[in-house]
């Protein structure tokens, strides 16, 4: 196993984390300047592990937002007279106090990157400060065991699945650095964020103070122990699932490894969530599932092993971006832990996680979104749960908005079809002809946010979307439709009636009355 990190977790005292915030505040340390500051091509290439070329841009530059960008976002030493000018309010004793730095009389020395992390929400634009541990860029090596990790990924993937909507008590099991749980907290009454590990929880907490959130908890245990007996409206985790062997020396890092064999323990999430979950409330994860064939028997899907660890009368939405085979997801894992090709350690990791996949059967590992909700009842029936299982590789967009409206639409479709439809702002059409046709052979509905579907559809379907703006009902619409066409009303009422509910289901129509606000949530784009 890697060894835990030497540096101590920070302290979240509340007194030096407003001086900092103040500070950071004053030098406008925030992602447009500093992106200005050093250029977008610079910016960029940080993002791919160089940081030489933001070096090369400010190396002439010695005010406060270059000292604390090579300092905080760099992870780099810094003169001791260049960082107190900096932190004036802080001063380079509280920096070392909150457990950030270590210095001597001559230099600042980084134990924490801190970076600008924007955002847009529903209520508009905002930013954080985000506080993590050193990264493989500023400590040149593999990462320690216990690395608290910053916003990733896997972070920002999952802060634009999470649906907007206001709640009482949100969980956030498995904070990490925070990010979901400030997140969260703008919509929330109470925000309980639980980890395992103590350093996080102590990234976590300073993170909160430092960005002025006081309606966050913090907890400390694994999985659902510390919330035991508890119910939240709203439960978001970027759960440690990444498969890893049991195997000697394979580092377990605490930041994305469980502990438990394959994928166990998105199936231990999804198996204990629904306990947790009020009447209504709604529990939004990532995670990996294996696609087995053991023994050479008849292969097994992994989104049908994720349909059945959720009992049937749930709500159950699962969304598989990408697949990968099990020799690119050992590959892509290693190198996540600082681990490339050119080094000694790299062929035995990849051999212990092929011989791990090999004891399962493993042919193929998915990743996803998984939505889980306990259904409202307002009127005392149980209606027939959503179940949407479904592979999704084009590009996406305010997903959040997207799984809320298909739920609403779930919800009302089981009370009936509403009287009035419109076609969604964002739904365009495609008509495709062969050459010297007048009429065409292919008619496609194109959602340009939301899921980004392309839908087929026949001239019946494409004309009844076409006259959906609000002013005609929905049986007026089909009525015109059976006279044009020639056809028995009820007969093409049958054939229209479920590719209809499907069409509202996805988002490319939507009841007249909630036409301006679902615009909002369907139709345009706006993530972390």
């Amino acid at each position: 196993m890697t060894a835990v990190s030497v540096t101590p977790a920070p302290v979240p005292e509340p007194l030096r984390c407003s001086a900092l915030a103040a500070d950071l505040d004053s030098a406008d340390f925030r992602s447009g300047p500093l992106r200005r500051l050093w250029g977008e091509e610079a910016d960029d290439a940080l993002g791919r592990g160089m940081r030489e070329p933001i070096l090369r841009a400010i190396a002439a530059d010695d005010g406060a937002l270059a000292t604390l960008g090579r300092l905080l976002v760099l992870g780099m030493p810094q003169p001791r007279v260049a960082v107190t000018t900096a932190l004036p309010r802080l001063g380079v004793e509280g920096l070392v106090a909150l457990g950030l730095a270590t210095a001597d009389a001559d230099a600042v020395t980084p134990m924490a990157l801190l970076r600008p992390q924007s955002f847009v929400d529903a209520d508009g634009i905002g930013e954080w400060w985000i506080a993590s541990d050193l990264d493989e860029v500023a400590l040149d090596g593999p990462l320690p065991a216990d690395h608290v990790l910053g916003v990733g990924g896997a972070s920002r993937t999952l802060a634009e699945i999470i649906m907007p909507i206001e709640v009482d008590r949100a969980l956030d099991l498995g904070t990490g650095c925070g990010i979901q749980a400030l997140l969260v907290s703008r919509h929330a009454g109470v925000v309980i964020a639980t980890d395992i590990s103590a350093r996080a929880l102590a990234y976590a907490e300073l993170n909160a103070r430092l960005n002025g959130v006081s309606n966050i908890e913090f907890r400390r245990g694994s999985m659902f122990e510390p919330v035991a007996g508890e119910a939240f409206d709203l439960i978001v985790s970027n759960p440690p699932f990444v498969i890893t062997p049991r195997a000697e020396g394979v580092p377990e890092y605490e930041y994305r490894d469980g502990g438990l064999v394959g994928d166990a323990l998105v199936e231990q999430f999804l198996r204990t969530v629904p306990a947790f979950l009020t009447e209504g409330g709604a529990a939004q994860l990532l995670g990996n599932w294996e696609s087995r064939a053991p023994g050479g028997s008849v292969p097994f899907a992994g989104l049908d092993r994720v349909a059945s660890w959720v009992p049937a009368g749930l709500d159950l939405w699962v969304i598989q971006r990408e697949q990968l085979t099990p020799l690119a997801y050992a590959e892509l894992w290693i190198r996540d832990g600082g681990t490339t090709p050119r080094d000694a350690a790299f062929t035995p990791l990849l051999t212990a996680w092929l011989d791990d996949f090999a004891a399962r059967g493993v042919t193929a590992v998915g990743f996803g979104y998984v939505l889980v909700r306990r259904a409202p009842h307002p009127k005392g029936e149980v209606s027939e749960p959503l179940r949407r299982i479904e592979r999704l590789a084009q590009p996406v967009s305010n997903v959040g908005g997207a799984l809320r409206y298909g739920l609403a639409a779930h919800d009302l479709l089981a009370e009936g079809m509403p009287a009035t439809l419109v076609t969604a702002p964002d739904v365009t059409e495609a008509r495709h002809l062969l050459p010297g046709n007048d009429d065409p052979n292919v008619i496609e509905l194109r959602q340009g946010g939301g899921f980004g579907r392309t839908v087929s559809v026949d001239p019946a379907l494409a004309g009844f979307v076409g006259a959906c703006d609000g002013e005609l009902t929905v049986m007026q619409i089909v009525a015109a439709l059976a006279d044009i066409l020639e056809v028995p009303l009820a007969d093409l009422w049958a054939d229209l009636e479920p590719r209809i509910r499907q069409l509202m289901l996805d988002g490319l129509l939507v009841p007249a009355e909630d036409a301006a606000t679902e615009q909002g949530l369907v139709g345009s784009a706006g993530s972390p």
